[in-house]
């Protein structure tokens, strides 16, 4: 039986630092942990947001997925992910879940994760529509998930990907697909979402989003990165452009408050780094 990486208790922070939790619409949030049956059997935590009132037929099952790099963690690329959650589950009434690997950096038990975290959106809120985003390695299972559930899975959007166990890109196409990167990232090179984009094929919707002189992170352009994150999963599970407008200032707080946000979300492991 494999040994969970992160415990469960030790994944933080549940909301964005200045996230409106006091509001009566705001997201419930709970560390969870998703039963994954494969030869690893074991448990992968999570931390899941969901909405107070929830109508799989309005929204049309749609759910995401935000999973992180080769470390595990559940705070995102300068700590977006917490804001984003909140503002997807608040704003489209959608579950959304932040996790973590039993085993980082090994893509056969990461998909297995991810597999299993749509199954158990699948089962507590009839998920069909997913949104994957990933981060650093996080590319390789979003990569690899997608061509394995052509039907559930309807768009990749990732930040700073690896092009190691990518090849499942190959598949994506024409379900959309949003690649960020910082050209002065020096854990993975620019060149690699260059080639992803190269590699998705002729039909349907990419888009390559650089960022001069950031980093891996995209410590200096988080905002803007999560904007788009949150436009990308707007439009790619069909909501409409009202829908949009929630997604503009981001809620992860000052630089201090993002990286705090890593380190407690435990994504500054296993190589993964930042330069701000």
């Amino acid at each position: 039986m494999a040994t969970v990486h992160h415990s469960l208790s030790s994944l933080g922070p549940l909301h964005a630092a200045q996230a409106p939790t006091s509001l009566p619409t705001a997201p419930i949030v709970e560390r969870i942990r998703i039963i994954v049956h494969d030869p690893h059997d074991h448990e992968a935590p999570a931390i899941l947001h969901q909405p107070r009132i929830y109508n799989a037929r309005e929204v049309d099952g749609a759910a995401v997925i935000l999973i992180s790099g080769a470390g595990g963690g559940v705070s995102g690329p300068s700590g977006i992910y917490p804001s984003l959650a909140d503002k997807l589950s608040l704003r489209l009434a959608i579950p959304v879940l932040r996790l973590d690997y039993r085993e980082p950096a090994r893509t056969k038990y990461c998909t297995a994760d991810v597999l299993a975290a749509m199954d158990h959106l699948a089962q507590q809120y009839r998920s069909t529509r997913f949104v994957i985003v990933g981060w650093s390695f996080g590319g390789s299972p979003c990569f690899t998930v997608a061509a394995k559930e052509p039907e559930r899975v309807v768009g990749i959007a990732t930040v700073a990907s690896q092009t190691a166990m990518t090849s499942g890109i190959s598949k994506l196409s024409p379900r959309p697909l949003l690649l960020l990167h910082g050209t002065g990232d020096t854990v993975l090179s620019v060149r690699c979402s260059t080639a992803l984009y190269g590699q998705y094929g002729s039909e349907g919707s990419r888009e390559l989003k650089t960022f001069p002189g950031d980093d891996h992170g995209l410590s200096q352009n988080a905002e803007e990165a999560e904007r788009l994150l949150f436009r990308f999963a707007t439009r790619t599970l069909r909501f409409n452009e009202d829908a949009e407008k929630g997604g503009g200032h981001s809620w992860a707080g000052g630089w201090n408050e993002r990286r705090q946000a890593m380190q407690e979300g435990r994504d500054l492991e296993n190589g993964e780094a930042v330069n701000y």
